[in-house]
């Protein structure tokens, strides 16, 4: 069989399906703290932007950050277009921090 998990039988199968959703569980948590580690830090560049009439995006940075999210899947195996879809949501959502903290200090 030319798949990269072959054929097993029932219960070792089980077992190896019960491994690798242990691993897709952590990898899912470290997913999620490395997103909370990455708000906290577009958070401060929010506060940073509105304390200094800075706009809330940036399309240029936006832009080359995108080049390099494709680049850098393309390189690990991952499909390049995915990443940019995982990035650009991930950016409207920081975009919409930075203008609601823009709001409150009144930019």
């Amino acid at each position: 069989m030319s798949n990269a998990v072959t054929q097993l039988g029932q219960s070792e199968a089980v077992a190896e399906l019960k491994a690798l959703r242990s691993s897709i569980d952590n990898i899912d948590a470290a997913l999620i703290n490395m997103l909370a580690e990455r708000f906290k830090c577009t958070q401060k560049v929010g506060v940073l932007k509105a304390n200094n009439d800075l706009p809330p995006a940036d399309p240029e940075r936006e832009k080359i950050q995108i080049e390099r999210l494709r680049r850098l899947a393309a390189e690990a195996n991952l499909d390049p277009d995915f990443a940019e879809k995982f990035l650009n949501f991930i950016v409207r959502e920081v975009i919409r921090h930075h203008e609601a903290i823009a709001a409150e200090a009144g930019n």
